[in-house]
């Protein structure tokens, strides 16, 4: 089965092959009333000779239907869904006809009026399959946008196939390659590696699928569309908190995946804002690097390489690219007594930053509120499987096309404004960031 052939098998339920036994219960069926016409006539003395019941003579005619039609256990169109996503434990699928159910009822031919005008549904009442290739589910916020996507889509009537690739290029590529030959509508890819995720979209092409990137941008590749935050915009934000407590002074920069387009972007906006500074001599770089991979250890070596080389007195202010480095800063300034008394910006908006936060030992974090985030995604992954070209009014190049772009705004997060951000949006409750006694 070639992949368009595995897409219009998804989700179908069953409509051929009835079980045998469903039609000898029907003929015994037919057989009782017909017995019960007879003994009733008989009782009333009526000389008329004994006819079946309507509903009896209905249900040996569907019997007879049923045993003339295919033998039992073949022609089972729903099978394929289960077999095109089977390991994936993310997708539903239809389910047969239950036991005694009428011949020729099953969803896939009679919609309920209510679920065909769902969105997330193909022209056949099928439900629109997206798969969902994610770099990792190791961090807090990716597993949020994970459920938040999958119930965005679902409410829309699709269904989401998820597969995290533990930030393993090879392993992201393999799984997006199954799910195209499975038969997915289209993909939404968080690409671990910018660069090497490229590969997805020129299989997907191939088979007629198209590609949305999702938060982070598959570059050097025809991507049909890219959602995301304004991801200059939350470094440009990071400078400023930085800058209103520290004007002048030493800075050091942990960054993210040098592999990654976000933390490029990242990286863009903080120096946007403070390069004028630099060049006027107010601001000085003492240490900038790049923390593999996104891992917390990483950045923590980063922090105490430059704590080591500038001593506990040579960094005023720290930016980390977000808040899992973020968080391996503060841990490197504790070990020296300095958690709290350098001001540290992160990104993420992630429970243990938010934390940190009211506690004193980090200064900002950026909130993207990702559920906005998943909501557009899902309605415009549903708009392209369904062929339609969304309207965009930018534009983001990624080393090969101008990628067609939505952008939502980010948030700065800092203890006076976290009640009414990211607790108000429900994002975390007041009882995770203060405690339940707060």
């Amino acid at each position: 089965m070639n992949a368009r052939e595995a897409r219009g098998s998804i989700g179908r339920e069953r409509t051929s092959g009835a079980p045998q036994r469903r039609t000898l219960s029907a003929l015994r069926l037919s057989a009782a009333a017909a017995l019960l016409a007879l003994l009733l006539s008989a009782c009333s003395g009526g000389g008329q000779p004994p006819q079946a019941a309507p509903g009896a003579a209905a249900g040996a005619q569907g019997g007879q239907a049923e045993a003339g039609g295919a033998p039992a256990g073949t022609g089972d169109t729903g099978s394929a869904s289960g077999e095109a996503l089977g390991g994936s434990g993310e997708a539903g699928t239809s389910a047969a006809p239950a036991e005694g159910a009428e011949a020729g009822t099953s969803g896939a031919e009679n919609p309920p009026p209510a679920e065909a005008a769902l969105p997330g549904l193909d022209a056949s009442g099928r439900p629109l399959v997206i798969g969902f290739s994610m770099d990792t589910l190791l961090e807090e916020r990716w597993k949020k946008d994970r459920d938040l996507f999958r119930a965005a889509a679902e409410k829309l009537g699709a269904q989401v196939v998820v597969k995290s690739a533990d930030g393993d290029d090879a392993r992201q590529v393999a799984q997006a390659e199954a799910m195209i030959s499975q038969g997915v509508d289209v993909l939404v890819v968080v690409p671990h590696n910018a660069e090497a995720t490229a590969a997805i979209v020129s299989k997907a092409h191939k088979e007629g699928i198209k590609v949305l990137s999702y938060d982070r941008l598959i570059t050097n590749a025809d991507v049909d569309l890219y959602v995301s935050f304004d991801n200059v915009e939350v470094g440009r934000l990071q400078a400023k908190a930085m800058l209103s407590l520290v004007p002048e002074g030493n800075y050091a920069y942990i960054g993210g995946a040098a592999t990654d387009n976000n933390a490029h972007q990242f990286k863009q906006g903080v120096f946007d804002i403070l390069q004028p500074l630099i060049d006027r001599g107010d601001i000085r770089i003492v240490y900038d690097q790049w923390s593999k991979d996104w891992k917390p250890l990483y950045a923590l070596d980063n922090m105490r390489e430059a704590l080591a080389a500038n001593g506990p007195t040579g960094i005023d202010a720290v930016i980390a690219a977000n808040d899992a480095t973020g968080g391996s800063v503060v841990e490197a300034l504790g070990e020296r007594g300095l958690a709290g008394k350098i001001p540290v910006a992160g990104q993420d908006a992630d429970l243990a930053a938010i934390r940190r936060i009211a506690a004193g030992t980090q200064t900002m974090t950026v909130y993207k509120p990702i559920g906005r985030l998943a909501e557009e995604t899902a309605k415009l992954a549903v708009a392209l499987a369904q062929g339609e070209k969304p309207l965009t009014s930018r534009w983001v190049n990624n080393g090969k096309i101008e990628v067609p772009s939505i952008l939502l705004p980010p948030i700065a997060v800092d203890a006076n404004n976290i009640d009414s951000t990211v607790i108000k949006d429900g994002f975390h409750t007041r009882a995770e960031v203060y405690g339940s006694g707060k």
